[in-house]
């Protein structure tokens, strides 16, 4: 089936059932995820016993902020629009990606998933060979291009085909006040002598952005160039840890057949068209093990 036929066979009770959007869901879920990011925070800055294994931990909390930063772009994580605006700008703050520019970057995707010729998430190639695998796992290109975009936004607002010259001035802006903060951030720091956001924040990102590539290369890669979002997609089954720390967005191909559903539904989604489902995996050890064994031979 594909995923048109599938939403045209919901009823209306059932469409509003799962696009309805609730503050108090996003807000608790929030809480839960920005607070355990505070917790860790100080206990690394308070050097508890053991303190260097949480910087890992750490890591993965802030660099997941990309799932966060997603669904509000998508604006579906709160009911209520400025909560998602503000949100998306603070995760985008958090982990270098502008939240502006990545709103128009993933609704490019969105509207041509898998399309080798539009779908911008495929201007950089899923890795082919093992030593691209373990670079592209490494996570040094995205640190590598998301800088390189930052400057580059702030300069003039990009001149990239999805974003609309309307756009440019406030992704300019965006990206400029970033980076203002930031430098800001770097004063400060030297002036009090104090290396608190460099063990809290910029160490536990880079030890943490290779659990999200391994995480986000699941989502489409080895999955078939085509427009149906039920075979473009990939769905992994997972436990519910790895579901509340990603917003659900381990049931992906549901997600990309219907964007307007809110995280918290999407469990409810899968329910429904589960068995129309026609790329999934059990588990991101047993993707990533099909991957090298691909890339092997």
């Amino acid at each position: 089936m594909h995923h048109r036929a599938f939403i045209r066979t919901l009823s209306a009770e059932q469409r509003r059932s799962l696009t309805l959007k609730s503050d108090f869901r996003g807000l608790l879920a929030l809480t839960l995820h920005w607070g355990a990011i505070v917790v860790v925070g100080c206990l690394i800055a308070w050097r508890v016993p053991f303190w260097p294994l949480l910087l890992p931990v750490q890591g993965v909390l802030i660099v997941f902020l990309f799932t966060l930063l997603h669904e509000t772009v998508h604006r579906t994580a709160f009911a209520s629009q400025w909560i998602n605006d503000w949100v998306a700008r603070i995760c985008g703050l958090a982990i270098l990606l502008p939240s502006e520019w990545f709103r128009y970057f993933h609704f490019a995707h969105h509207r041509h998933t898998q399309d080798p010729e539009n779908d911008p998430e495929l201007a950089d190639p899923k890795p082919e060979t093992v030593a691209r695998y373990v670079l592209h796992i490494s996570g040094i290109p995205v640190w590598r291009s998301q800088i390189k975009t930052l400057f580059r936004l702030a300069l003039d607002g990009g001149d990239d085909s999805f974003t609309p010259s309307s756009g440019r001035l406030k992704v300019r802006r965006e990206a400029r006040t970033m980076l203002g903060i930031y430098l800001a951030l770097a004063i400060v720091s030297i002036y009090v002598g104090s290396a608190l956001a460099v063990y809290v924040w910029i160490v536990p990102m880079l030890l943490g952005q290779p659990f999200l590539r391994l995480y986000l290369l699941a989502e489409h890669g080895r999955c078939p160039f085509v427009a149906n979002m039920l075979e473009n997609s990939r769905t992994t089954f997972t436990n519910i840890v790895v579901r509340q720390l990603a917003w659900n967005m381990p049931y992906h191909s549901e997600h990309h057949s219907y964007p307007v559903v809110p995280f918290y539904k999407l469990p409810e989604l899968h329910r429904l068209v589960r068995d129309h489902l026609k790329t999934t995996e059990r588990g991101y050890r047993r993707f990533h093990q099909a991957y090298i064994g691909e890339l092997e031979r």
